[in-house]
């Protein structure tokens, strides 16, 4: 499997790109449009056909390149149904084969109602649902803490312990986990109950993600509004 994790400095976001090697068909997840050119470029320059783009949920900090970057090369949209343009609405359980790889679908909702996770071999690309050593906010797009608790310690903390863990976002350097680390060292969920929880993230008081009035509608159009 080849794999490069890409960073937008702007929004802190990651961006994954991953491939058979074989067949050199490759996914994209969760891209940046103002790092369009960018992740062409590299797709380019490894020798890679894009097939499939996917979101791991409406976004509100950043526009999703997604819509564009189907237009200009034929892959095809993937997301939970947040975004009435997804060209492949997908939900728990449900595959992509991508060569020989197998993206396995998971349901992961709480940071908003449409999130999902993507497990390829021993990686799972977690989206908002969970940081290295800490989780996405829940106060906004259908949040709810109690249901991203269960999204992680039942959905996510089931998982391999060394099932390395790639998140949509990181503000302190971090790059990847595993679920076995977070499971002993996320000071949110470490050895905390649900209610422990719900307390942490009813009390986090965070400002609105600067750019939420532009890009959560525009990301309901796949990245195409003008926004």
């Amino acid at each position: 499997m080849l794999l490069r994790q890409l960073f937008d400095y702007e929004t802190y976001t990651y961006t994954y790109l991953v491939a058979c090697e074989e067949t050199k068909q490759a996914i994209l997840i969760d891209p940046v449009r103002e790092q369009m050119d960018r992740d062409l470029a590299l797709i380019e320059q490894l020798g890679l056909r894009l097939v499939y783009i996917l979101d791991t949920h409406v976004h509100a900090d950043h526009v999703t390149a997604a819509g564009p970057l189907a237009d200009k090369t034929g892959a095809k949209t993937v997301g939970g149904g947040g975004a009435g343009c997804t060209d492949l609405v997908v939900q728990h359980g449900d595959t992509l084969e991508v060569g020989s790889l197998r993206v396995e679908v998971l349901a992961t909702p709480g940071h908003t109602d449409d999130s999902l996770s993507f497990r390829v071999g021993d990686a799972v690309f977690t989206g908002d649902a969970l940081f290295v050593r800490g989780c996405g906010r829940t106060d906004f797009q259908n949040g709810d803490p109690s249901t991203l608790y269960d999204s992680i310690t039942r959905v996510l903390f089931a998982l391999p312990d060394d099932t390395r863990v790639f998140p949509g976002h990181d503000y302190r350097g971090h790059t990847m986990s595993t679920i076995g680390e977070e499971k002993r060292w996320n000071p949110r969920l470490a050895g905390k109950s649900r209610e422990a929880f719900i307390q942490i993230m009813d009390n986090l008081g965070l400002a609105p993600p600067k750019h939420i009035h532009e890009a959560v509608p525009a990301n309901r159009a796949c990245g195409r509004a003008a926004g």
